[in-house]
């Protein structure tokens, strides 16, 4: 049998898959905005949680800060303004940014029709969404639901002040837009805010195994990872099986068609817009099965992507290359050992 395709989340700690626009659904009333919940704090034990978002033209959230919460943004369609700290950037299709704790920020989906990957440590946070929130079961999203967000919103909010991590700043004043330029092209080397944009930042290569890491635990003081990673059937390059014992993955399918083996399952076949899940001390091996591949692996720390950028070579292309690139096992056996990962 391979792993389960559920509609929800399990709450068993098992590896599971969940369906294209699947997942724990609920909406903010007013906000004409969905939550697909793939991922939180039951299914990594606090850790994070991990869900996508769509939302058409609607009303700001609020300026806010969270004094332990990390929040992240990545764009998969349409646009999102963003107030970061001291800056303002539009991010479109591929672009990312990080918001640290402490740091005060507004996101503001404009649309048409923008959808989102989101990602907040620790994971218990997302019970915040859940508190404002109801359940729905749009195709897509409540478009046309009408009614007042301040109105429903600030007395649950009021009710629940100081029982959540979120700190609103009325009086706060937003910075102008600025836009996208080349220091939104790399990684800080510490935990700051920062935007990133599309198919920039570095690149490492395993063999026909491309890494475009969004954000690594240097820039997250070590709580999780967020990368690109790509390939193609055309290559040989086949991962080895790997168990992380302390780190689990979430890889959503964005381009192609994966093949996972989980544990003692069958194949697991997961296409665009699924999301596969692989509990912490599971061994697990990936096979691309289309011409491209590519997916977007969120992890409680240093997981697969940290294999590709140890073992591998830092790449200087933008795009998948032709062929694949030699690369050395030795290294590949030295860099599990020193992540402390079961070959």
């Amino acid at each position: 049998m391979a792993v389960p395709r559920l509609s929800e989340p399990p709450t068993d700690g098992s590896s599971y898959v969940i369906p294209q626009l699947e997942g724990e659904l609920i909406s903010i009333p007013g906000s004409k905005s969905v939550f697909r919940i793939l991922a939180s704090a039951i299914q990594t034990k606090g850790a994070l949680s991990v869900f996508s978002s769509g939302s058409v033209l609607a009303d700001a959230p609020g300026f806010h800060h969270h004094n332990e919460a990390h929040d992240v943004f990545l764009v998969t369609k349409g646009f999102l303004k963003l107030w970061n700290g001291d800056k303002c950037k539009i991010l479109g299709p591929g672009d990312f940014a990080s918001v640290p704790p402490g740091i005060i920020h507004n996101p503001y989906w404009i649309g048409p029709h923008t959808e989102t990957y989101g990602l907040v440590s620790p994971g218990e946070w997302l019970d915040f969404f859940r508190y404002i929130s109801e359940p729905n079961n749009s195709i897509l999203l409540p478009e046309f639901d009408d009614r007042n967000l301040l109105e429903i919103l600030i007395p649950k909010i009021m009710a629940a002040r100081g029982k959540y991590d979120v700190i609103f700043h009325p009086d706060h004043k937003g910075v102008d837009v600025t836009p996208l330029d080349e220091s939104d092209q790399k990684l800080p080397d510490v935990t700051e805010p920062y935007y990133l944009t599309a198919n920039t930042g570095p690149r490492w290569i395993l063999g026909g195994v491309l890494s475009r890491p969004f954000i690594t635990t240097k820039q997250s003081a070590g709580k999780f990872a967020i990368t690109s990673i790509e390939s193609s059937s055309v290559f040989k390059t086949e991962l080895p099986t790997l168990t992380f014992p302390n780190v689990h993955h979430c890889l959503c399918i964005f381009e192609g068609t994966l093949e996972a083996v989980i544990g003692d399952k069958e194949p697991t076949v997961v296409r665009e817009g699924e999301t596969l899940f692989i509990s912490a001390g599971t061994p697990f091996s990936l096979k691309f099965r289309s011409k491209f591949v590519r997916l977007w692996s969120f992890t409680t720390g240093d997981g697969i992507e940290a294999v590709i950028h140890e073992a591998g070579i830092p790449f200087k292309g933008f795009v998948l290359p032709d062929d694949e690139i030699p690369y050395e096992k030795t290294k590949l056996e030295a860099t599990v050992a020193k992540l402390g990962v079961q070959l």
